[in-house]
């Protein structure tokens, strides 16, 4: 049963802000297991930091501006929630997508709070993104919204106050266009943006990060098991830079990865992915998934995203959006006999999947710990865009997979102190909260 200072602030939160489903979602998966620390210190309820912590520092929302190929005018809307900024300047990503809206914003920022926490590094939480999709539109329109779209962010970002990156949508050409409309603004040239080109300032491995992250963190779960990757079957949702990556690195493991997915439906391939095929159909020509199936004879094509979760599997990897995996598609992996899921996307599973893979005593990684990784390599990149370095592939690789090790080790020993051994949601949440409230309370009100 929840705590009573817990129960009061979700009661708060869901009358201030109606309506907004996946905040509210998000708040609840993170506060409902926070009450066993609330009732251990109880200098937080006096600090007043719960509600403190669900309420974002700042929003902006504004409209953004800009001309088609015809030479119509069209506007979309802006956001950029600063959520909290205890342990550095605000982080996380910015994501171009149809169903942008404040509740989806508020839930990724709310949990980029202690998934930035969780890595170690001096990162607080912050999310933004609009309603623009990027689908269907030339290079010269994508550029024109992302020029529109930075001219007002400008004014709120810097790279000690608040450095943004790539999400859904917002790959190395949204964020060359932000940035290079950022520099003729401001006329500075520093880490103000991550995920950017290797000619100018970015990270090397950092596209590869948020999913060699959760394939890290999946692994050493596995390894606390006597396990690993090797000769298992994975799949994987999704079939971008995620998606890509996860699987790149799950099959350097010795796994095979035999389905993969888009928004229209999923791809299997019993004999192995050809991961080459995927790239090229993805990243290089921007096709639907739908177009491996007709190119590799060994593979068929469902339509259905959901569907993936049928596919046999002892590994699936959720790396495509929020809410994708439900209940019912929990238990047919179950039943099917996956012993690990670990999220690359942000919250990838409905309460009721989340229920039944605790339950079941899986090894279950939530995406706040399992694809850190992507932001964990970011402020890599900010280090080293600080000391006008760059670090070899090797060098950074490293320190991701130390840092997922450490993410993982944390988790696991707060899911231990609080009475949940082996509860990965319960850990990762009570270790990045801890470290956010007691820097709060050092901060003063």
């Amino acid at each position: 049963m929840a705590n009573q200072y817990v129960a009061r602030t979700l009661e708060a939160v869901a009358k201030r802000y109606p309506g907004e489903t996946e905040f509210h979602q998000a708040l609840t998966e993170v506060l409902d297991s926070l009450s066993p620390v609330i009732e251990k210190n109880r200098e937080f309820e006096d600090a007043g930091i719960l509600e403190r912590i669900v309420e974002p520092e700042r929003q902006i929302i504004f409209r953004v501006p800009w001309t088609d190929d015809s030479g119509k005018v069209r506007v979309n809307r802006g956001i950029r929630v600063q959520y909290n900024s205890a342990l550095g300047p605000y982080k996380g990503g910015i994501r171009f997508h149809p169903s942008v809206n404040t509740s989806i914003v508020k839930f990724l920022g709310f949990e980029q709070i202690f998934k930035n926490s969780l890595t170690g590094l001096m990162l607080g939480g912050g999310k933004g993104g609009s309603d623009f999709d990027p689908k269907g539109k030339s290079d010269l329109e994508v550029m024109r919204f992302c020029q529109s779209f930075m001219t007002e962010l400008c004014r709120h970002i810097d790279a000690d106050t608040d450095v943004p990156a790539g999400d859904i949508g917002v790959g190395a050409r949204e964020i060359g266009f932000m940035f290079g409309q950022y520099k003729k603004i401001r006329n500075v040239f520093h880490g103000v943006l991550t995920g950017k080109g290797l000619l100018y300032g970015g990270s090397l491995a950092r596209t590869e990060a948020t999913g060699y992250g959760a394939v890290y963190f999946c692994d050493e779960m596995l390894k606390d098991r006597g396990s690993g990757f090797e000769g298992k079957r994975a799949v994987i949702s999704g079939s971008g830079n995620v998606a890509i990556y996860a699987a790149q690195k799950a099959m350097s493991l010795g796994a095979k990865v035999v389905a993969m997915s888009d928004s229209g439906g999923y791809v299997r391939d019993d004999g192995g992915i050809r991961l080459d095929v995927v790239k090229r159909l993805k990243e290089a020509e921007r096709k639907r998934i739908s177009e491996y199936a007709a190119e590799v004879k060994s593979a068929s094509y469902a339509e259905g995203c959901m569907g993936i979760w049928t596919v046999p599997c002892d590994i699936a990897l959720p790396c495509a959006t929020q809410n994708e995996l439900d209940g019912a598609s929990a238990r047919e992996l179950l039943k099917n006999g996956c012993i690990a899921v670990s999220e690359g996307a942000n919250m990838p599973s409905t309460p009721e999947a989340v229920q039944a893979f605790v339950d079941s005593k899986i090894a279950y990684g939530p995406g706040k710990a399992a694809n850190a990784g992507g932001v964990a390599t970011s402020g890599l990149e900010m280090s080293q865009n600080s000391q006008r370095l760059a670090w070899t592939f090797d060098e950074v690789d490293a320190r991701l997979k130390a840092i997922m090790a450490g993410i993982y080790a944390s988790a696991k020993s707060a899911a231990a102190e609080y009475g949940t051994p082996g509860n990965l949601v319960n850990g990762a949440n009570i270790a990045g909260f801890e470290k956010v409230a007691r820097v709060m309370m050092a901060h003063g009100v």
